[in-house]
């Protein structure tokens, strides 16, 4: 039996994991954390729906944390195959699962010490020890070769842009009725016509299904009035004395903030010396963004040929220690702030915010999409208190939402994206998107002629 199981990302934006099954031979694509509500949460911490030790390999789109982020809990419950990945992907995937482990670790230690959870001991979910064994696993592939999973069973990666390394995935391998056909993982789409990355390939096969993410099925992005935007923001929030705080996802999302910023101080809009990157693993991920010159479209590539700066190297102050954060806190003059995470559940900008929040002067300003039940989504729906580190702070500052800077494409390119392929599929199935985004996405679809897509459920087993 030849089957596809929906486990993860169905009708929510995080946690995407998807089993492919062939009788004994099983492939995980993604291992996603999920991030929102104490609902969604905890489904972290909930028994896999296989055992680890049956996987026959696992493969990432991509390194973000709602794509990756439960790899090394699958290590240690007994995971020993290979975790395959984009070459560019490496460095990246390494970067977000230590760095993920190390700060649930920190959470937990926190909430020892200040009492504020509701488990007498808290544990983090992995260490950094799990962490550290996940990596060893990585195995990294090359962009539009093909790669053999297990016997019969084929691999292609092609770009997917939205972020350094990220694909989407081509599987070939025989059905249930003994016919070869493939099936198409999008992985997260991006953005065509940005700078830094190049825009989503096409693959070369005509896929028979298409599993395709719709975050934002359901709006359209306006990439040059959000960067205009961006310098409206800064230069009136520096003129009544306030500090613009930019949560920022550390991959992808800061790389493009800084590419923005970088623009405004070449025009004189912004100094230089008050903008800061105050993440260690947003600084590390924008070095391994500057040497991976292969990846680079033709703008950043031109500009790196110039000799220019443009993701801010030696323009912007950047804040590895503790004790430099620490200090961004105490600064009175006007500040540009850009710090992880980027939907506000954990990391630096957590501690800023929690400073800073309280002061009309503040402006936060958020460049991606907020999940449901995290504290950038509640702060982006008006909320006037939010709870962090067990305390209830006021919201008085601004807050703007900068949807054309996402890294995920609309849903135009979407559809464009999907008329590029070589063949219409004959099955769709649309996840990693919320239930209204992932309706609008298939009415869409449906009005170019495509078969009606399907919503998968949680749990949702179809034949391959």
């Amino acid at each position: 039996m030849a089957e596809v199981t929906f486990l993860g990302a169905c009708g929510v934006v995080t946690g995407s994991s998807t089993l492919l099954s062939w009788g004994g031979t099983r492939v995980l694509v993604d291992c996603g954390y999920y991030q929102g509500d104490e609902e969604l949460e905890a489904r972290n911490r909930a028994p896999f729906a296989f055992r680890p030790r049956d996987l026959t390999a696992v493969v990432l789109t991509h390194a973000h944390l709602d794509h990756s982020g439960l790899v090394p809990r699958l290590v240690r419950e007994g995971y020993e195959g290979p975790i395959y990945c984009s070459k560019a992907s490496r460095g990246l995937v390494s970067l977000i699962l230590e760095d993920s482990a190390e700060i649930q670790e920190e959470q937990a230690r926190y909430a020892r010490k200040k009492g504020y959870s509701r488990h007498r001991d808290p544990q983090p979910l992995y260490t950094t020890g799990d962490a550290k064994a996940a990596v060893r696993r990585l195995a990294t592939l090359d962009f539009e070769r093909e790669h053999e999973l297990a016997p019969g069973v084929r691999l292609r990666l092609y770009r997917a842009g939205h972020l350094l390394g990220a694909a989407s995935l081509a599987v070939t391998a025989k059905g249930g009725d003994g016919e070869r056909r493939t099936w198409l993982f999008s992985g997260d789409v991006g953005r065509y016509g940005v700078p830094i990355l190049h825009d989503p390939q096409p693959p070369e096969e005509a896929p028979a299904a298409l599993l395709l993410e719709s975050t934002y099925g359901d709006r359209e992005h306006r990439e040059e009035e959000s960067r205009e935007r961006l310098g409206r923001i800064v230069e009136e929030t520096f003129a009544r004395g306030g500090t613009v705080i930019v949560p920022a996802f550390a991959l992808g999302r800061t790389q493009e903030v800084l590419y923005y910023l970088a623009e405004l101080a070449e025009a004189g809009r912004v100094d230089p010396q008050a903008v800061f990157l105050d993440s260690p693993m947003a600084i590390t991920a924008t070095e391994l963004y500057e040497r991976a010159r292969h990846e680079h479209d033709e703008e950043l590539a031109a500009l790196v040929a110039a000799g220019d700066s443009p993701l801010g190297r030696d323009l912007f102050q950047r804040t590895r220690r503790v004790d430099e954060s620490k200090r961004l806190n105490a600064r009175r003059e006007p500040a540009v702030i850009v710090a992880s995470s980027g939907m506000a559940t954990g990391g630096r900008v957590v501690h800023h915010l929690l400073q800073r929040l309280d002061d009309p002067r503040t402006t936060v300003v958020f460049t991606g999409y907020q999940a449901a039940g995290t504290r950038g989504r509640a702060l982006l729906d008006g909320c006037d208190t939010v709870a962090i580190h067990g305390r209830t702070v006021r919201v008085r500052a601004r807050v703007e939402a900068l949807h054309g800077l996402s890294a995920h494409a609309d849903r135009s390119e979407l559809v464009r994206w999907c008329r590029e392929l070589p063949g219409r599929p004959a099955r769709i199935f649309l996840n990693h998107g919320e239930d209204p985004p992932r309706k609008a996405l298939a009415v869409e679809l449906e009005t170019l002629g495509w078969p009606r897509p399907h919503l998968p459920a949680s749990g949702e087993t179809v034949p391959w």
